[in-house]
């Protein structure tokens, strides 16, 4: 039965490849913002701001951001990064959380690399919000996750 529910929820995922609204001109400016922005405090204004825009316009619960200063959580293997945590969402959390700074050096994080963790945690909350999704990373999450970039305007710089 256990296997049964998974493979559903795959196959749904893999389902659906596009994100189900339309994007206002308010997110496109929220958008472009973010992509503009270096400090903690205008990426949580923003970022807020934008999470806010999403959920009014999927209609879906708002998440909140949390954004932490502190590095990236990473594994290493014989010296070498392997893996890097840079954000996370939990089904039914009302939070995203997304480490502002380098796994290695502490710099913080290129605008394109935080908009874009930002969109894919969001993302997640959206798949368990309004898709009932267990939310996966299947190559139909990654079809929404670029339709939703495209949309609100990602690949425009």
């Amino acid at each position: 039965m256990f296997f049964k529910m998974r493979q559903s929820n795959y196959n749904l995922s893999n389902a659906i490849e596009t994100i189900d609204f339309i994007i206002s001109p308010q997110a496109h400016l929220h958008t472009k913002k973010l992509l503009r922005s270096k400090s903690e405090e205008l990426r949580q204004k923003y970022g807020d701001e934008l999470l806010d825009e999403l959920a009014d316009l999927a209609r879906i619960d708002i998440v909140r951001l949390k954004i932490s200063s502190a590095k990236q959580y990473h594994k290493k293997y014989k010296g070498r990064i392997v893996s890097r945590l840079y954000g996370y969402y939990k089904p039914g959390s009302k939070y995203i959380y997304i480490n502002n700074r380098t796994a290695v050096r502490g710099q913080i994080l290129a605008p394109k690399t935080f908009l874009d963790t930002l969109l894919h945690e969001w993302l997640h909350h959206y798949d368990h919000c309004k898709l009932g999704l267990h939310s996966i990373h299947t190559s139909g999450f990654y079809a929404r996750l670029k339709d939703l970039k495209e949309k609100v305007g990602y690949f425009d710089t």
